[in-house]
């Protein structure tokens, strides 16, 4: 057992892709996961397949751009597990378009999402962070914080997601709670598999144009974003805070 172990883990958007490679890897680091995801269901079952693997986890319904479903929410894993440790802020949608083609509401539900969810999640969980004097906040932005054609709505999320992780570091620092945040690059998942459908590719089409420009030659893995959300969340990053963390398979900008 690691350094997370009995600690209590909040990952949203936790049913599937990246959001489920991250609760299984930090289960079987020993902490407790409360898997957050829209599709209820899906987040029970991502549970039920952590727990037949000798984790703790329990799948808990909630959207997490509204208020009461988070308060909800939160209340439910803390009368459970009587407090939180460990928050990962994964819960994200994509609304791909060109500026002159993006809706308001493209525009809202990804702003919504992935700031307004990851404000209110933050928001819930720290109060149980500073009175125990010890936290882990970890933010999921994306390289596409730098500027995507056709991502107006999910860069700015993105990048917004930047400052308020390195705002919270030191609003949080005092209390002992680190906040950082990492930018995946081109990962495998249904999310970046929609963007290749978008383009009018095949995945396959869609990663043999873009894996020779990443330095590494080849597009990342959910289990490389878990990797990192692990040492972020252990004592061993205990001196890391306010930092973002490109897990990109090398520099593209």
């Amino acid at each position: 057992m690691t350094q997370t172990g009995s600690k209590v883990a909040v990952v949203t958007g936790g049913a599937r892709g990246i959001g489920a490679a991250i609760a299984a890897r930090l289960a079987a680091d020993g902490a407790r996961v409360a898997i957050v995801d829209l599709d209820g269901e899906s987040a029970q079952k991502t549970a039920a397949e952590i727990t037949a693997q000798s984790g703790e986890a329990v799948g808990f319904a909630c959207n997490v751009a509204e208020e009461a479903s988070v308060a909800d929410a939160i209340a439910r894993i803390t009368d459970r597990w009587a407090g939180v440790d460990i928050l990962v802020n994964n819960a994200g949608v994509i609304r791909d378009n060109l500026l002159f083609r993006m809706s308001v509401s493209d525009w809202d539900t990804v702003l919504g999402v992935h700031l307004r969810g990851s404000f209110l999640w933050a928001r819930a969980v720290q109060a149980h962070m500073v009175e125990q004097r010890w936290g882990k906040i970890v933010n999921l932005s994306s390289t596409s914080a730098y500027g995507s054609r056709g991502q107006a709505n999910y860069s700015a999320a993105k990048a917004g997601l930047q400052g308020f992780t390195r705002t919270l570091a030191i609003e949080l620092g005092k209390f002992n709670i680190n906040v950082n945040a990492i930018a995946p690059g081109f990962i495998e998942t249904d999310m970046t598999r929609a963007t290749a459908e978008r383009v009018g590719m095949s995945f396959e089409e869609f990663e043999a144009k873009y894996a020779p420009s990443i330095p590494l030659q080849r597009i990342g893995q959910p289990a490389d974003i878990a990797n990192t959300v692990a040492f972020l969340t252990s004592d061993q990053s205990s001196y890391i805070t306010g930092q973002i963390i490109n897990v990109s398979g090398g520099p593209s900008h």
